[in-house]
């Protein structure tokens, strides 16, 4: 029986029947995790995210007066109905796994089992976990990127603000350069929620245009406009019952923020072509790489906004006000890459380390990470050197290099094109991009290139 990709979590406080199972079950699955007790269950769904829970049907527990298994497999297929539950059950049980059955589960294995018929039931409840996703797992959990705090100052302060605000259902807004995880972060942060088993839609606020500003956010009903031919659920419906996360919050119009600040006042939305105000629970994470208090101050930024999104404010430290990091960050790439692409590469020899530690990050934490990866695709040896870390002169050297020798690169005034036209319609795009006659899109990815 070939071996399956299936993550495969088991639930059981027979210490015996884990050992066994802990022998079994990787023989046949790429990924296996067993716990004791069902009270770390819902920790465990959202780290772990398994495709099938094996799930005991008794516990040394009063819950449910000794029905412990259909409570538990209510809770899961209420917090994640995409994944199979397959019960554990004594012979004497067997009733009670027909009537989790009916309650949702896929099928029932009777103790003692057979190898044989419990991976292929475990096989079975994986691919039809797979057909009933196509293929994809839903947005139902947190992002599978782990946030890496570091042992600095700025960042355990950061940590331990989370770990406080994470549990409640606080607006928080995150500020930062490009690169620095801002969306990595908010990820964490419904990782860490009561709402992590339910979705988390990102938007990229920025690069929504005019005209599907509020198609997208809100949704629309068919025949709203011409090419409305269905109806379509907005972001904040998707995420309802979960977390909304508007990213470069900073570049939406400022006539636009209006709809905005009303849906989030008064937590309903109306689809685009009808007046039903539908009522929607949402967690909001902001995040922009924009001084909004400045904004405000100029007049681009809707005050009363701001201090909606603003109940919690994080500030991600740009990567070299954190040099420490840089090589912790370097060999936890090296590790995600090696796997990735299938190398023997250990770590990074002195002269590596030292090229790292020496660059101005101008890109952050997204530039180290392309370069690990580009690295480790090229490597020949089991360490990377001096020769693999391949560094293209940051924006600062690259400049002064430019300033002092006279010329100026066709990126350069081209920068200086999109500052002085943000400078002239004060961080308008829908008139920059019209002065410079380029697309709002096209715009949108240059401001990130030049990180302004």
């Amino acid at each position: 029986m070939a071996k399956s990709k299936g993550k495969i979590l088991v639930v059981d406080d027979n210490s015996g029947i884990r050992a066994a199972l802990k022998l079994l079950l990787p023989m046949h699955f790429d990924n296996v995790e067993l716990i004791p007790s069902p009270n770390e269950l819902v920790s465990r769904l959202a780290e772990f995210r398994p495709d099938v829970v094996l799930l005991d049907m008794n516990f040394h527990t009063d819950i449910n007066t000794g029905n412990e298994g259909l409570y538990w497999l209510s809770e899961i297929k209420k917090r994640c109905p995409d994944i199979q539950v397959v019960l554990f059950t004594a012979y004497a049980d067997i009733q009670l796994a027909v009537e989790g059955m009916k309650r949702g589960a896929f099928d029932f294995i009777v103790k003692p089992w057979e190898n044989e018929k419990l991976v292929s039931t475990l096989k079975a409840a994986f691919d039809r976990r797979i057909s009933e996703t196509g293929g994809k797992e839903k947005e139902t959990l947190a992002s599978s990127l782990k946030m890496f705090w570091g042992k600095g100052r700025e960042m355990t302060e950061i940590h331990r603000t989370v770990e406080k605000i994470a549990p409640t259902d606080a607006t928080v807004l995150i500020t930062g350069e490009n690169g620095t995880g801002k969306d990595v972060l908010a990820g964490e942060i419904h990782r860490m929620s009561d709402r992590a088993l339910r979705p988390m839609v990102c938007v990229d606020a920025g690069a929504l245009t005019e005209t599907l500003f509020e198609s997208e956010l809100f949704g629309h009903v068919k025949g709203a406009f011409t090419d409305a031919h269905t109806d379509h659920t907005g972001k904040f419906e998707q995420a309802d019952g979960g977390t909304l996360f508007l990213d470069e919050i900073g570049n939406i119009p400022l006539h636009l923020q209006a709809k905005l600040l009303r849906a989030i006042q008064n937590r309903t939305i109306t689809r685009v072509g009808d007046t039903k105000a539908i009522p929607i629970d949402i967690r909001l994470i902001c995040a922009t790489n924009k001084n909004l208090e400045a904004m405000v101050r100029n007049g681009e930024f809707r005050e009363d906004l701001y201090y909606r999104i603003n109940t919690m404010h994080l500030h991600l430290p740009a990567l070299r006000q954190r040099p420490d990091e840089v090589i912790p960050l370097a060999e936890m790439f090296i590790g995600k890459y090696t796997e990735k692409y299938r190398r023997n590469v250990d770590g990074l020899s002195p002269d590596a380390e030292e090229k790292l530690k020496g660059h101005r990050w101008s890109g952050n934490i997204r530039e180290l990470q392309n370069c690990i990866e580009k690295a480790v695709i090229l490597s020949e040896g089991y360490m990377l050197t001096g020769n693999d870390i391949q560094l293209a002169p940051s924006g600062g050297e690259e400049q002064e290099k430019m300033e002092m020798s006279g010329e100026e690169t066709l990126e350069m005034a081209e920068e200086k094109a999109i500052r002085a036209a943000m400078n002239r319609f004060g961080g308008n795009l829908s008139m920059v991009a019209k002065s410079l006659d380029i697309s709002r899109p096209t715009l949108y990815a240059k401001l990130k290139k030049y990180n302004i």
